[in-house]
Order: C-alpha cells, then sequence, then structure tokens
C-alpha cells in the first residue's frame, strides 16, 4: 500500500468528520467537547473548549445566537440542544487562569480600525501571531458598541474584563480617534503594513473604498478583501439582528487573510471549510427517542442543574457504526482510519517489533464492517492484503496461522480426502462436499446427509472429503491457497465435473468466488428442493434464535431457505438484531480463533447474548464455537436428522481439536467399509498407537493450547527411542522436547501400566538460531 492508497482509504473512515454542530458553527467550536463538560459539571474544562477556538468567551458566549441549532442532529429527535444557552451557562462561571503565549515578533504591524466583535476578532488573532497590532477607536473607551447589542447581558465590567488580555499581548488602543474620516485610511497605509476596517462598528461612509450597488463596500467573502491593496473588512453596519459568531467569523477570516498576504503565501488555499460547510459524519438515530428541551425555570437562563440535564440530552454525535457491532475493532481501541495507519506504518518497518501483526491477524475477515459503514470502509481486504503482503516478504510469524494450516494440510492428505462417485456408479449430476469441520464436529451426520441425497436426487451423488483451502486463503498463503484449489478442482474434473452440494457455508462462498464455473450450491437450498426425512422430531421448548454465518453475508436466497427449512420442521424461530447481512462471526472466521484465541471467545460469548433462547446454527464451527462458551446451540442437521441417541442436542459440548482429528478418520474409515466395502487408507505411525492417559484438567488445557494428542504421541515416542528426556527427581516426572515440524512441544509426563500418564504440555513456534 502507497502513500495515496493510504490517503484514499483513511478518507473512507469519517469517525474523524466533525459533527454537525461542530461544522455549522461560523468559528467551529468544538461543541462536542463542550456539551461533554457540561453535562459533567465540568466547567473549567468547559471553558477550556471555548477558548480554544472563541475568542473573548466571557462575552460571545453571553450573547452568542446559536447558528449551529439547525444542524444539530438531536433536533431530528426531539429539540435541538441548546448549546448557545449552555455556554452562558458556563461562561456565568468564573474564568479558569489563562495564559497567553503569542509567537515571536514578526517584525509587521497592523492596524485595527474599531472595537466591535469582528475587530476585536482581528486584534487577538494577530497580536497571538507575533504582529503589532494598534486598534483605533472612535469612543472613548473600546466596545462601547457590544453593550449596546445586548444591554441585559453585558455590562462595562465584562467587557473590560475580558478585553484586559489584549493589553497583555502589547495591543496598542487609541481612543477618540476619528476614524470615519477621508483621510484615516491612507495614514493607516502610510504607517502600518496592512489595515482591518470594522463595519460592525464604524459606518466608514467618508472611505474612497469600492462600493456594491446597494451603496455598501464591497468586500470579497471569506477573503474580507475590499478593492484597495492591504485593507481588509468585515462586520456590518452595526445591525444588531446580525448573528454575532459571524461577526466574530468575518474578523478570523480577515486576519487569516492579513496573516496570509504579509508572509506572501497564498490567501486561499487549503480554507475550503472556513465557515460553516458540510460533514459527512453519520449519527445513526435508531433507538434515539425525541427528547424536548430543557425549559428554564427563571426566563431564557440556565441553572447548574438545568444546564446539565439539557447537555445530558446530547448524542455526542459520532459515527463508530463498525466498531459498535465489531468486537475486534472495539478491542483495539481505535477505528479503521487509525487502523489503517498503523498497518501502513507496520509493513514499514525494516528492523524492530510489528506492533500491528496482532491487529492485522485478529480480523475474522467476515465483512460486517462493510455492511455497516456509510462509506463501505472494508476492514477485512485491508487485513487479507496486509496478510499477503507479510507472507510474501517473510514477515508472518508462524505462530498465527501455523496451526490451521496444519489442520488444513491433514484434511487434504490421504488420510481423509477423498473422491469417489457413489458405489455401483461411474457418473455423477452433483457432488457432495460436506467440508472439514461437519465432518470433524458430527461424522454422524454427513453419513445421513450423504444417504439422504443419493435417495432424493437422480443422476447420482459423488462425495468428496476435504478442505477447500479456506485457511490458507485466509492466512494469506495465496500460492498454497492456489495450489489446494487446484488439487479439489482437479478430482471435481476427474468425476466428470458434478455440480457441488456444500454444507459449509464457507466453502460455497470460497467455491463462489474462486471458482465459479463449478457451479456451487448450498446444501439448504437443495434440501428445501428435495424434501426433508419424515421422522418423528422433537421440538425444542421455546423459539430458536437463527444464527446466520457470516459467510452467507449476501446469500438471501440460503438464508430465506434455512428459515423455510425451519418453517417445515415446526420450530418456531427468532431473529437476531444483527441477522442476515449484518451478522456477526463466531470468532472463527479469517483464523481469529488461531491468532487471538481470547478475543475469538469473547466474540462468540458477546454473540450468545444477543439472546436468552436456544441458538440454531447451519454452520458446524459457528455451532462449536458457541457451544465452547456454554451457548445452548443445535446444528440445523440436529433438526433435519435428529439423532435419538442424543437428548439435548442443543447441549452438546464442542468436541476438541484431537478428536475433530479423530472425528474425520473415523469417518473416512466407516464410509469406505459400509460404502465401497474397503479398508481406507491408515499410514498410521507406530508411536499413534500409545496409550495416553490424563485428566479433563489436563485435556482441556492442550485443546486450550490447540496441542493434539498425536503430537504428544510423536515427543513421548521420541523421548524413549533415544532417551532424550529431563527427569525430576522429586516428582518423578519425566520433560521431553521435540519439534517434529514449525512447532516445538515441551510434555511432562510418567508411564503409567501400558501407557503414559500426561501432566502438562506447552508449545512454541519459534525457531532459535545459532550465532
Amino acid at each position: 500500500m502507497d502513500q495515496q492508497s493510504l490517503r484514499e482509504l483513511e478518507k473512507r473512515c469519517i469517525q474523524e468528520e466533525p459533527p454537525e454542530c461542530v461544522a455549522a458553527c461560523p468559528i467551529h467550536v468544538d461543541a462536542r467537547a463542550f456539551v461533554g463538560h457540561v453535562q459533567n459539571g465540568a466547567w473549567e474544562r468547559a471553558w477550556k473548549v471555548l477558548r480554544a477556538t472563541m475568542p473573548f468567551p466571557g462575552i460571545l458566549g453571553r450573547i452568542c445566537d446559536g447558528s449551529c441549532l439547525a444542524r444539530c442532529k438531536r433536533g431530528q429527535a426531539g429539540d435541538p440542544i441548546q448549546i448557545h444557552r449552555l455556554e452562558a451557562a458556563c461562561v456565568a462561571h468564573p474564568a479558569p487562569r489563562h495564559r497567553v503565549m503569542p509567537l515571536p515578533s514578526k517584525g509587521l504591524s497592523v492596524a485595527v480600525a474599531g472595537s466591535g466583535l469582528s475587530s476585536l476578532t482581528v486584534a487577538w488573532d494577530l497580536s497571538r501571531k507575533g504582529y503589532a497590532v494598534t486598534l483605533f477607536e472612535p469612543g472613548d473607551r473600546i466596545g462601547q458598541t457590544l453593550i449596546s447589542m445586548a444591554p441585559e447581558k453585558l455590562t462595562r465590567e465584562i467587557i473590560e474584563g475580558e478585553t484586559a488580555i489584549l493589553e497583555s499581548l502589547k495591543v496598542v488602543v487609541k481612543t477618540n480617534v476619528r476614524i470615519d474620516s477621508e483621510g484615516f485610511i491612507n495614514d493607516c497605509l502610510d504607517h502600518f503594513d496592512a489595515l482591518y476596517l470594522g463595519l460592525d462598528a464604524v459606518a466608514g461612509d467618508a472611505w474612497n473604498l469600492d462600493r456594491d450597488a446597494g451603496g455598501a463596500i464591497a468586500v470579497a467573502p471569506k477573503l474580507q478583501t475590499t478593492g484597495t491593496e492591504r485593507v481588509f473588512a468585515g462586520g456590518t453596519r452595526g445591525d444588531a439582528s446580525v448573528s454575532p459568531v459571524w461577526r466574530c467569523a468575518q474578523g478570523r477570516w480577515a486576519a487569516t487573510s492579513m496573516d496570509r498576504m504579509l508572509q506572501k503565501v497564498s490567501m486561499t488555499a487549503g480554507r475550503e471549510k472556513e465557515g460553516p460547510h458540510a460533514t459527512q459524519l453519520f449519527t445513526s438515530l435508531d433507538n434515539v427517542a425525541p427528547a424536548a428541551r430543557i425549559v428554564s425555570k427563571v426566563g431564557d437562563r440556565y441553572s447548574d442543574d438545568e444546564a446539565q440535564q439539557e447537555a445530558g440530552r446530547c448524542l455526542a454525535c459520532e459515527c463508530l457504526e463498525c466498531v459498535k457491532v465489531c468486537r475486534y475493532l472495539e478491542s483495539f481501541g481505535g477505528y479503521p482510519k487509525t487502523y489503517a495507519r498503523e498497518i501502513y506504518n507496520n509493513a514499514a518497518i525494516v528492523m524492530g517489533e510489528r506492533k500491528a501483526n496482532r491487529l492485522i491477524n485478529s480480523c475474522s475477515l467476515c465483512g460486517l464492517c462493510e455492511a455497516v459503514c456509510p462509506n463501505d470502509f472494508a476492514m477485512q481486504d485491508l487485513c487479507l492484503e496486509a496478510r499477503r503482503d507479510m507472507v510474501a516478504r517473510g514477515k508472518m510469524p508462524p505462530s498465527a496461522h501455523d496451526f490451521a494450516l496444519q489442520d488444513m494440510a491433514f484434511a487434504n492428505s490421504d488420510r481423509f480426502a477423498l473422491a469417489r462417485h457413489a458405489p455401483g456408479t461411474a457418473a455423477s449430476s452433483h457432488l457432495f462436499f460436506p467440508g472439514c469441520q461437519l465432518c470433524a464436529s458430527s461424522p454422524q451426520q454427513v453419513t445421513q446427509v450423504y444417504d439422504c441425497l443419493r435417495e432424493k436426487i437422480t443422476g447420482g451423488v459423488a462425495l468428496m472429503l476435504g478442505c477447500c483451502g479456506a485457511p490458507a486463503h485466509w492466512a494469506g498463503q495465496e500460492a498454497l491457497f492456489s495450489e489446494e484449489l487446484a488439487k479439489w478442482e482437479a478430482q471435481w474434473i476427474g468425476l466428470g465435473r458434478p455440480r457441488p452440494v456444500m454444507a459449509c457455508s464457507t466453502c460455497l462462498r470460497v467455491f463462489k468466488d474462486h471458482l465459479p464455473e463449478a457451479g456451487a450450491v448450498s446444501l439448504w437450498e437443495v434440501l428445501e428442493k428435495t424434501g426433508i426425512p419424515d421422522t418423528d422430531r422433537r421440538s425444542p421448548d421455546g423459539p430458536l434464535a437463527v444464527h446466520d454465518p457470516c459467510t452467507t453475508r449476501g446469500e438471501q436466497a440460503v438464508q430465506d431457505a434455512v428459515r423455510r427449512l425451519l418453517a417445515r420442521t415446526g420450530v418456531p424461530i427468532e431473529e437476531l438484531t444483527l441477522g442476515r447481512d449484518k451478522t456477526e462471526c463466531c470468532g472463527f472466521g479469517g483464523l481469529m480463533q488461531a491468532a487471538n484465541p481470547e478475543l475469538s471467545r469473547e466474540v462468540a460469548d458477546r454473540r450468545g447474548k444477543l439472546s436468552g433462547s436456544d441458538f440454531v446454527a447451519y454452520c458446524a464451527m459457528c455451532r462449536d464455537n458457541l457451544a465452547a462458551v456454554d451457548k445452548r446451540t443445535l446444528h440445523l442437521l440436529d433438526l433435519l436428522f435428529p439423532d435419538p441417541q442424543v437428548a439435548d442436542p442443543a447441549g452438546r459440548s464442542r468436541p476438541g481439536w484431537s478428536r475433530r482429528r479423530e472425528n474425520r478418520l473415523r469417518l473416512k474409515a466407516e464410509l469406505c467399509r459400509s460404502l465401497w466395502n474397503e479398508k481406507s487408507v491408515d499410514d498410521r505411525d507406530d508411536h499413534e498407537a500409545i496409550e495416553l492417559i490424563m485428566n479433563d484438567e489436563v485435556e482441556a488445557l492442550l485443546d486450550s493450547r490447540r496441542i493434539l494428542e498425536e503430537d504428544i504421541r510423536r515427543v513421548i515416542a521420541h523421548a524413549q527411542a533415544d532417551g532424550s528426556r529431563f527427569r525430576h527427581k522429586e516428582s518423578g516426572h519425566f520433560l521431553a522436547v521435540f519439534r517434529p515440524y514449525q512447532a516445538t512441544f515441551w510434555v511432562e509426563y510418567t508411564p503409567e501400566g501400558d501407557g503414559f500418564r500426561v501432566h502438562n504440555a506447552y508449545a512454541h513456534r519459534m525457531e532459535v538460531l545459532g550465532p
């Protein structure tokens, strides 16, 4: 990803766009932060927010007319937040101590005519930037026109208290000056580098300046330039109905133009968002109940309590639609724009720690973020591309995905993989591909479904066992994925290109995206057309909440078929708030479970808590992941092909990793024996005959660490054969180590009878290199 691609990607995340209130404010006061502090009664912090952008907040905060109210999002669900009244309530509190640090002197001077809001803003802004400012006032004191604007809100004491800071900024104030005279402008231009005319305090009828059709001084909007070089103007002719905030804004725009002119840089570049502008920030109003504004008990002045109540209605507008629904995005403490930058920086590291590896590898690649994002930001595409880049450059740590890739290799080895026409046939119209995880979780259901399909589909139904290659694709191992997909295609072609029937939605997604010519179809669509077995079914107590696998996003036909099948079983269903195209991952997708097992469990647990009802899933891995966090979950096949031996299918535990592998081995052996009357290929090594003895706690520990019993047997066999082991002299336990492939295993064990008792084991995928 280059810099340009990064910039384009960052633009798609709108979280950092300003809320409507900030974008609508002519001087862009951070109203969201301000209101938040008011809600908490943090008056000093609220003061500081006003000071950050508002000149003389003690004045403007009292007379602000609320230009932002018309665009307040809360106004779409009740009344808008009365931000201007909250400002007045805030500045009624004593102002916190404040020290202004102006920039070093620039050696340039400016003149400011009048002491209205626009003129005071120019003096404030330019003096802080290092300009020598002289303010000319026709009256005997500054700010007299402000009192006339709002005598009930502004007093001479307030104005003098706020404008006193100009003295610390070394602004020279000259009073009783004849400003409205023909020679004033020329005199200023002779002694100053630029001049600002405050039209909100001075009429300027005698000035020889360009006029518009109505006779008013012609001023270029936003730039605030006049037809005379080095002369700027802003404000209005003392019209009290004109917004005070707009007057300040015009002074600020003029100060920016004056600064740029004097610094000899462009006066127009990068100023598109000065003043009110549009914002792309999306704020959902779903589940936001209308709420009326708080009515003050005394006039229009809020007490502190009333102000806090009014502030409490604020929506604190932000997007974060993806973070709200994705535990992965939430867990890393940011949002897609910040993650894009982290991933870009991670790829740029030559030497040192790549701190974004875990971020990149923990994404489930489910696409929910893109589904809910107003701008279709696809975090899954970013993470998958980053994984591919890491693999291509040899920077992918093997610990992230090695276990899953080893499991895929086993599933596609001769020990499990199989591709056959049905017994007694030499051609097939369809091909049943159950996927590796259904075979690992419920092998007996694979047999039942295959029998059903052979009975109901004419033209013959072939069977293929194996893995679709999704783990390699998710891991960014594109060469390996292409290799596995090519093997599958070759077998499919060898069977005469029968139409694949997929029990796994991940397999369906893989083949639709990467081998569309195969015409893969979901098992659920097929069963809906062929019909389901007529058998006794035990109805569950209460409705079942439907969990859609994340890989069915965009597959409405599959989702609809599942619901119609459920209807045929007579089971009432419940739709989850995040279902169908906005369904969540169970925590397995994208190899999240391999790279970040703790997060995977959190994801599954949060998913399971969306409803108190039992779940029904139609993905084996989804069912097992939810079961692993004690969420009662059935597989759809438990309803379509009920097992009378299982009294409570929703209570089935998740088979561990070792049991999953054993289930696949036994399934192939049983199918070969019962259908083709032959033995399956069994190339088990001698070590696999070793009997292991372990209690439930150790078995659970090994499963959580993804240590297979087969690997334990390898270590013990290696240690027993050459004596490479340590013995603890007090406990008598042996400790052995062996590296059969990329993983190194340590096993603590003791001989017991004809077998070996396992006390503990751990593994790592580091390789310690010599000097």
